[in-house]
């Protein structure tokens, strides 16, 4: 009497199964291993930027920022971008450019850089306090003069809530590739809200395996690959991966990323934010990449205050092009004067 093999196959797929199960726990057992035998996790890190590095205790931490550039003139305050390996080299063009010509200053963001990088949850609140500490900071310094101020992608949501805040910190407001005017991240919902989800974070910065799963998300081909998505192309600026990957691989870096990755830094008001803005400012944003849905924006361009330009470049123009980047930003500022 033939037998029917398909009679076995209930049987096999359950064997087959457990088979996949076992392998893929003695994998994931293996990277914990790695990730905490292997992987240098105290990487040699020298300063992002010339000039004076130094530490303020804020609100949120201990803030570190840069600053270069003679003493007279508006300051410039840079701010980077937020994602897993975010830091002040993001402004690094921009930073070198300015200080040859007036006060410039870069802030690494709480959880990034050299400033704090404690486990807790990092909200839109902690980085606009650490930006509203700098600035005053930069004020004091300068005889209370009101200063420039240029953030990066989801950083200039932060930047419009801490100028609508304190508006007299600031006397315009730049913003390159923001984020808010797309089809998933442009909102009126909840004012200061976030959109975290609390169960995620916690699950995957456990102190057991976060720091594995951080490991590998910051891997070189990882991190690659990301930047060409932001670029939209393979020619990245290799002094940006080298240096995000050592600012990766420092104790603590994991925490911050995490919170982005669940949403909690992504504010639910972005459009109530930047209809909000009545100082002048400034805008660009690049078309290639993946970050170039600006549909939102179609409604900003006919107001007195904005001004938006669109760069054959992905979502960091300021390295593709700096010199018409600075161009752009100094007939801004000519007006402004």
């Amino acid at each position: 009497m033939a037998i029917r093999s398909d009679r076995f196959l209930p049987a096999r797929a359950s064997g087959i199964a457990k088979t996949l199960g076992l392998g893929s726990l003695g994998a994931a057992a293996g990277w914990l291993a790695y990730s905490r035998l292997a992987i240098d996790h105290r990487m040699p890190l020298p300063p992002a930027l010339p000039g004076r590095r130094e530490d303020l205790r804020t609100r949120s931490g201990r803030a570190s920022f840069y600053g270069d550039g003679p003493p007279e003139g508006t300051p410039l305050l840079l701010i980077h971008s937020i994602n897993a390996a975010a830091n002040a080299y993001e402004v690094r063009p921009l930073y070198r450019h300015y200080a040859k010509a007036r006060p410039v200053y870069a802030l690494d963001l709480p959880g990034f850089g050299f400033s704090e990088r404690r486990r807790q949850v990092y909200t839109p609140r902690l980085m606009v306090d650490a930006i509203h500490a700098v600035a005053g900071e930069i004020r004091r310094r300068h005889g209370g003069v009101r200063l420039d101020a240029v953030a990066l992608s989801l950083s200039a949501e932060y930047l419009a809530r801490a100028s609508l805040e304190q508006a007299q910190d600031y006397r315009s407001l730049g913003l390159i590739s923001p984020t808010g005017f797309d089809a998933r991240l442009s909102g009126r919902g909840p004012l200061g809200g976030h959109r975290g989800n609390d169960v995620a974070r916690s699950a995957v910065d456990f102190p057991l395996w976060g720091r594995a799963l951080f490991d590998a998300l910051v891997s070189r081909p990882s991190m690659r690959y990301f930047l060409e998505k932001t670029w939209g192309s393979r020619r990245i600026d290799e002094g940006l991966l080298s240096y995000d990957y050592a600012s990766a691989h420092q104790p603590g870096a994991e925490h911050a990323p995490f919170s982005f990755l669940a949403g909690h830094l992504f504010p639910t008001d972005a459009t109530r934010l930047y209809e909000a803005l009545w100082l002048p400012v400034w805008m660009i944003h690049g078309i290639r990449g993946d970050f170039v849905d600006y549909r939102h924006a179609a409604g900003f361009h006919e107001r007195p205050n904005w001004t938006i330009e669109r760069m054959p470049t992905g979502a960091f123009p300021h390295f593709e092009r700096p010199g018409a980047v600075t161009r752009s930003y100094d007939a801004f500022s000519a007006d402004l004067a």
